[in-house]
C-alpha cells in the first residue's frame, strides 16, 4: 500500500485558523446548560414560580394516582 501525501493533505495539517465544529458544539452545549441551571435556580427563588412549580406537581401527582386508582382498581 503506497500512501501519497499530496499538498493538499499538508496544507490542511498546518491551517491552525481551521475551527473545530465537534469542539465548539460541546462548548455550546455546555453554555446552554449552565444557562439552564441558572434559570431554573432563579426561579426556584422566586416565591410565586416557586409556588406554581409545587402546584402544578401535586396536580399532576394526584391526576396520576387517580388514574391509577380507577384504572388498576376499578376496572
Amino acid at each position: 500500500m503506497d500512501a501519497i501525501m499530496t499538498n493538499f493533505d499538508l496544507d490542511g495539517a498546518e491551517d491552525e485558523t481551521r475551527r473545530w465544529e465537534g469542539l465548539s458544539e460541546i462548548d455550546r452545549a455546555i453554555r446552554d446548560n449552565r444557562l439552564m441551571e441558572y434559570r431554573i435556580k432563579k426561579s426556584w427563588a422566586d416565591p410565586w414560580s416557586r409556588a406554581l412549580t409545587v402546584a402544578v406537581l401535586l396536580f399532576l401527582t394526584i391526576f396520576a394516582g387517580f388514574v391509577l386508582y380507577w384504572d388498576a382498581l376499578k376496572g
